[in-house]
């Protein structure tokens, strides 16, 4: 029986956090009325000239360098030619000849093994409109808001074999991008979407087979899904001595299956010529240095760091590092109690618990590192143990309340009268014979048994470890 390999490789569309778009003044902010985030330029309007917003250019290059690659320091823009209802000037300003970052690369790791993916280019261009098909009415309407949102396109070369290297090249990408902050990377809201270019071939082969593209992916769970289906259908297709036939095709994610949508078009099918409204960008070495040292400490780095200026084991590191909003919180509460094993602790655990609990992703965090800084001070304190700690901390993720503020208007705080303490074991001690008993017997748990009577008569506003020595006191 032939055995097969899937070659893949990814086109990844990044919408950049400029605060207007790319060639004209208007908003990039995501959602809006329809058409309310538009102008006669992002709509094509005849007469209007485009004007380049001079971040999307640094933007580029800054990704450009954090994936190793070289930049372009003379480039231009092209103009790419086609018609669909999404896109009013019917044409879309894009990059084909001089993209502005080419040639690079980032390595992953997949069950232990490393290898580099390539990346062919970088390049900038405008995004399109929006369909809506409503089903109601029985319609397609358009709406224009995303026009002329400024995007980078990052290229791979076909350098992927299986899903797992897919998830874990895109899942690197999105940190870099995120710890640049060059995008949000929100795939729901469509800030990240990957066009699957996969074809298959026998093993030991050198020619690439016939590729398919499935495009605007945007989640994870769903590219694997994909790229699992796509590569058993083309093995069917040639087992049954078909042939596979290059085209773009669209994922049902509800159908586990791909369905055909056009014929895919070449370079020479758009027509591309140079951009004749937008002159040529010429990049100074001054410029390009000036984006090369503001470049910030990525993921891997901080990692490093982690684990040696805060002695943090290599595994919460990687966990806490996985989201820039959580290494953000996780230093600026250590800069405030330079606590940093106890900040770990609580992101680690309380934090990854209300996380999963709540199926929030950790970008969307409400929390400040003031609050949480705070909450370690009054445990550190001895103003609440970490019973009460764990109850209030809940409140402060879910609503970001001040936990100080909290314990006071609560009456929280620990209550650390030994002598009212004593009085309110010794009554414990008295009403619980059998647990004295089976004590004095040599049964450790029956401490415990007591030490969770004493907590429950002081509403889990006692010292454990003091209860722990009057009780030991009393028993011997």
């Amino acid at each position: 029986m032939k055995s097969y390999e899937t070659v893949i490789g990814l086109e990844v569309h990044v919408e950049l956090a400029t605060q207007t778009k790319i060639f004209c003044g208007c908003t990039t902010q995501f959602g809006g009325e329809p058409n309310t985030h538009c102008c006669p330029v992002c709509t094509g309007m005849p007469g209007t000239l485009p004007v380049l917003n001079k971040r999307v250019v640094e933007f580029a290059m800054a990704a450009g360098l954090a994936t190793n690659c070289k930049i372009n320091q003379k480039c231009k823009f092209d103009r790419k030619n086609y018609f669909y209802p999404d896109l009013p000037k019917a044409y879309q300003v894009s990059q084909l000849y001089l993209p502005i970052c080419h040639d690079g690369g980032i390595e992953i790791e997949v069950n232990g093994v490393k290898k580099v993916v390539g990346i062919h280019e970088i390049h900038m261009e405008e995004d399109a409109g929006k369909l809506i098909h409503d089903p109601w009415e029985d319609c397609t309407l358009v709406d224009y808001n995303r026009c002329g949102v400024p995007l980078i396109e990052i290229v791979s070369e076909p350098d992927m074999r299986s899903a797992e290297e897919v998830i874990s090249y895109l899942e690197k990408l999105k940190l870099i991008l995120q710890y640049l902050g060059v995008s949000d990377c929100k795939m729901q809201e469509g800030s990240l979407r990957a066009d699957i270019n996969l074809s298959i071939r026998e093993v030991g082969a050198e020619k690439f087979g016939t590729r398919t593209e499935m495009k605007n992916m945007n989640s994870f769970k769903a590219i694997a899904r994909a790229i699992e289906g796509e590569r058993k259908r083309q093995i069917e297709l040639i087992e049954d001595g078909k042939q596979v036939v290059q085209e773009t095709r669209r994922w049902d994610d509800n159908k586990d299956t791909s369905f055909a949508m056009r014929s895919k078009e070449d370079a020479q099918d758009y027509r591309y010529f140079p951009e004749p409204d937008l002159v040529p960008i010429e990049i100074s070495d001054e410029w390009l240095h000036d984006i090369r040292s503001r470049q910030p400490e990525l993921r891997d780095e901080k990692m490093l760091r982690y684990e040696t200026e805060y002695d943090i084991p290599e595994y919460d590191a990687s966990i806490i590092t996985s989201s820039k909003r959580l290494a953000d919180i996780f230093e600026e509460t250590v800069a405030i109690c330079e606590k940093p094993k106890e900040v770990s602790n609580w992101l680690m655990v309380e934090t990854m618990r209300l996380l999963k609990e709540t199926e929030m992703e950790p970008e969307n965090i409400l929390f400040s590192a003031q609050n949480l800084a705070r909450l370690i001070g009054l445990i550190s304190d001895g103003k609440i143990n970490r019973t009460v700690a764990k109850e209030v901390f809940e409140r402060v993720f879910k609503e970001n309340i001040d936990p100080e503020d909290y314990v006071k208007v609560n009456g929280l705080t620990m209550v650390n009268d030994e002598g009212a303490l004593r009085t309110v074991i010794e009554n414990i001690v008295a009403g619980n014979p059998a647990s004295v008993s089976d004590y004095r017997s040599g049964k450790e748990k029956a401490l415990g048994f007591l030490v969770g009577q004493t907590m429950k008569e002081m509403k889990g506003k006692a010292d454990p470890g003091l209860i722990n020595k009057i009780l030991k006191e009393l028993l011997s």
